[in-house]
């Protein structure tokens, strides 16, 4: 018997809505950082399972929900 694959998940940043909070990068550093501008930079659109709590505390923590998580379809 095969292991499942684990679904996809998938981050996506609204950078026009962004208000430079900061909030993500704090809750999760190895998925978010800060621009020059200040604007949230997406380290990586995919993030390995052991970092979907941190993506989805980060797009709980952000004031204008600009961090939109999504899981494909198997």
């Amino acid at each position: 018997m095969s292991a499942a694959a684990e679904p996809v998940r998938l981050l996506r940043v609204d950078h026009a809505a962004c208000c430079r909070s900061g909030a993500c990068s704090l809750v999760a550093p190895d998925l978010f950082d800060q621009g020059d501008d200040g604007k949230v930079l997406l380290k990586t659109a995919r993030p390995p399972a052991h970092l979907w709590e941190a993506a989805e505390e980060a797009a709980d923590y952000c004031p204008v929900s600009a961090i939109e998580l999504e899981t494909l379809p198997e």
